[in-house]
């Protein structure tokens, strides 16, 4: 036969009571995404021809690729009907 303890009740309780710290980031996705992208662009325009630099600008095009798929699912078009 197996034995099954269970952790003090306090401990369940304590852990689903904490509160979350939920603060919106000053920018939006969008914007977010736009900075991150130009930014990364440009550091990549200063690093030579290799394989740091391929990676960068991947994550260049990733970031592009975020941007418009957000732009997409967050357009009018795509609302559900009222």
């Amino acid at each position: 036969m197996v034995e099954f303890r269970l952790e003090s009740p306090n401990h369940d309780q304590q852990a689903m009571t904490k509160k979350r710290n939920r603060t919106r980031p000053a920018l939006s996705l969008q914007e977010r995404l736009t900075k991150f992208t130009q930014d990364a662009r440009a550091a990549a325009k200063n690093l030579p021809a290799g394989a740091e630099r391929r990676a960068l600008l991947q994550k260049v095009r990733d970031g592009e690729a975020a941007a418009e798929m957000e732009r997409l699912l967050s357009s009018p078009g795509l609302q559900p009907p009222k």
